[in-house]
């Protein structure tokens, strides 16, 4: 079985562009997110990790890390690592887990079905190698995402689901469909109308099940 909601995430210590990884202590005290590639290299992913480059700020204000993993050497990321930075005009200034042993991609589960890993493998061999988990301070995995080789990974929505995660953590809330920060948040099944209000103030009743109200500060 998988890697689900609310599991531990796997430990593991790698070497990466950023020298040796023991990632749950390298993830510290906030959040952590661990995105995959097939191999260095290839177009979507140059796409993938610049996009991510671009949107360092963005991550760093969430008190969020950002890590990549891709089945090749430190020196081959490194090599790429110059493509990426003059497509996307952002230098790459998270770590990419050297994985050549596929020892990540085995603990996440990220393989495919069908995988088949010969000497010199191609991506293809390792196709599905592009996930996405947001893993919580606790070490527990939040979210998790999975994308087929011919679709290239939305950030934006990464980010969206990231603030999503952080807005209910611990919190008796759930967010509607699209939501966006700053929008109001639905009122947990656990709390009562009543309590909603002394507690939140205004809660908007839709539904008797699907009370809204204004999002934390």
């Amino acid at each position: 079985m998988g890697l689900r909601i609310n599991d531990i995430a796997p430990d593991f210590t790698a070497q990466s562009t950023g020298g040796e990884i023991s990632f749950h202590d390298w993830i510290g005290g906030g959040y952590a997110i661990i995105f995959s590639h097939p191999k260095d290299f290839t177009p979507v992913c140059t796409t993938e990790f610049g996009a991510v480059a671009q949107l360092a700020g963005e991550f760093e204000k969430r008190q969020t890390k950002v890590i990549g993993v891709s089945v090749d050497s430190v020196a081959e990321h490194r090599k790429w690592a110059a493509d990426i930075a003059a497509f996307s005009g952002s230098p790459v200034n998270f770590p990419i887990i050297d994985d050549t042993s596929l020892t990540v991609a085995k603990a996440y589960d990220m393989l495919p079905a069908d995988a088949y890993l010969p000497d010199g493998r191609t991506p293809a061999h390792s196709a599905t190698v592009r996930t996405v988990f947001i893993i919580g301070p606790d070490r527990k995995i939040r979210l998790t995402m999975a994308y087929p080789m011919s679709v290239g990974r939305n950030f934006a929505e990464i980010l969206r689901a990231l603030d999503a995660v952080q807005a209910t953590d611990g919190a008796p809330f759930a967010t509607p469909a699209n939501w966006l920060p700053g929008q109001d948040v639905i009122v947990g099944l656990a709390v009562s109308t009543e309590d909603a209000r002394a507690r939140f103030g205004k809660v908007d009743v839709r539904l008797p099940y699907l009370r809204f109200t204004e999002a934390p500060k």
